[in-house]
């Protein structure tokens, strides 16, 4: 039975930027109608960062094992890997953080609608089996995105695989040809290789990672590389045909040679694509840009050119970032608009960034060159994690970089190595409170530790060096 009623806000979409959003509006204490066709927790819960980083740490004790034996003198090794045993692990996190989502809406008395959604006018919409319901306060588009194809290179879920069902093909190949040198191509490289595969890596950018400093991508790289992963950057795919047993492809290298790369797999990691389709955009008065985003008019409220409609999350443009971790806050921001209160735009500068392979990157703020792009004159300091004990210890390489504004602000700082992710959030709060080298090198960090390299390295720019000259 359909029916038309009112609430306050109406946000299409239940991922992370569009729960974030239902969540504090209630909060609030407004009232809040949330619409999903799928499931809450959209993307990042049921198909990317939570399932892909459950199988990142598999494969991270995976190669712990290895390095047992061959390092450290422990007799272990691992006999097998049960497929179906790491999926059931997987699958009951991602669960478990489901039904936390679903129980904190239900908390909050936000009303969850099970339905497709679209604009029917500028704070009205239509939900499949609801009927329609409108919004007095405003709307908020929250589709999220999906894996961006190739033309002629149809995605089957067996042998050519995008990020979005990589989790869920079948079983582990034992070789993939990884398409794409982005976050999400890198991690899959990593995790695969883990597991055995050999793996071809192809980006056509000059280097991986390319929108991350260059001394970022270079130690990522050497990492991989060391560990049996053959990193082509430069490099185009020119065709492919998907045989019985696996794919062909036909790779122009950046020295303009051409090769043959054979795998089980293909793995499509070329970027995603805002959702747009079947929303009612023109209805209400939005267009998208030639990428597919929907820009906000007001970043401090990401209210777009109609009044009352709002954006989060991979819908953005930039210099929204397409990350989970920005969408919370980009879903804040809208609902505090949405309650009015006083909003200021998030600052995607001091948002860190990590690539979660083996080894891992994090940075926050300005690579070098952009700083010098942007008219900065910088001073750079770059320390390599195995200067400090904790680093020997892991002896996995990887560095600590800081660029900061000479006689000035800390612009940005960038890690390469083991476990960096969880040393990135100290990094956030120096960018985003505007932090001099000498206000860090005046705080202790304890020793032994990795986050050691990162005091060190405070302290010689700011003059103060004890371990490094």
């Amino acid at each position: 039975m359909t029916q038309t009623r009112e609430t306050d806000v109406i946000v299409i979409g239940g991922g992370t930027g569009g729960y974030a959003t239902a969540l504090r509006a209630a909060a609030l204490g407004l009232e809040v109608v949330l619409a999903e066709r799928d499931k809450v927790g959209g993307t990042c819960l049921h198909r990317g960062c939570i399932p892909s980083k459950a199988m990142l740490h598999a494969a991270e004790l995976v190669d712990g094992t290895a390095e047992a034996r061959e390092r450290w003198g422990v007799k272990a090794s691992v006999e097998s890997v049960d497929w179906q045993a790491l999926v059931a692990t997987r699958d009951d996190i991602v669960s478990r953080n489901h039904r936390g989502v679903v129980g904190r809406l239900a908390h909050a008395r936000v009303e969850v609608l099970s339905g497709g959604a679209r604009l029917t006018g500028k704070r009205s919409v239509r939900v499949e089996g609801h009927g329609e319901v409108t919004a007095r306060r405003g709307v908020v588009l929250a589709t999220g995105s999906r894996p961006r194809t190739l033309p002629g290179l149809a995605p089957d879920g067996r042998r050519v695989v995008t990020s979005d069902d990589a989790l869920f093909a079948p079983g582990l190949p034992r070789s993939v040809l990884v398409l794409g040198g982005g976050a999400i191509g890198v991690e899959y490289a990593s995790f695969h290789r883990s597991m055995g595969a050999a793996v071809v890596l192809v980006e056509a950018a000059e280097r991986l990672v390319p929108l991350e400093d260059a001394d970022v991508s270079r130690h990522l790289t050497r990492g991989l590389k060391k560990r049996g992963i053959e990193v082509q950057t430069g490099a185009r795919l020119l065709e492919t045909a998907v045989l019985e047993d696996g794919v062909r492809a036909t790779v122009r290298t950046a020295r303009g040679e051409t090769r043959t790369v054979e795998a089980e797999r293909l793995l499509v990691a070329v970027g995603r694509e805002p959702v747009t389709d079947g929303l009612g955009l023109a209805g209400a008065g939005l267009s998208t840009d030639a990428r597919g985003h929907v820009a906000p008019a007001d970043l401090s409220r990401l209210e777009t050119a109609v009044p009352g409609i709002h954006v989060v999350g991979d819908l953005l443009p930039p210099p929204s970032l397409g990350l989970a971790h920005a969408s919370f806050a980009e879903g804040m921001v809208v609902a505090e608009a949405l309650a009015g209160l006083p909003t200021r735009p998030v600052d995607y500068a001091a948002v860190p960034r990590v690539t979660y392979s083996s080894p891992q990157t994090a940075s926050v703020g300005l690579g070098e060159e952009e700083a010098r792009a942007r008219g900065f004159e910088v001073d750079v300091n770059t320390m390599p994690l195995t200067a400090v004990a904790k680093g020997m210890v892991h002896a996995q390489g990887g560095m600590v970089k800081i660029v900061a504004e000479r006689g000035g602000r800390v612009l940005g700082v960038h890690l390469v190595g083991p476990h960096v992710s969880e040393m990135i959030a100290e990094s956030q709060l120096i960018v985003g409170w505007d932090a001099e080298p000498a206000d860090v090198a005046a705080h202790i960090h304890p020793h032994p530790t990795l986050s050691e390299a990162v005091g060190e390295a405070f302290l010689t720019l700011a003059g103060r060096g004890l371990h490094q000259q």
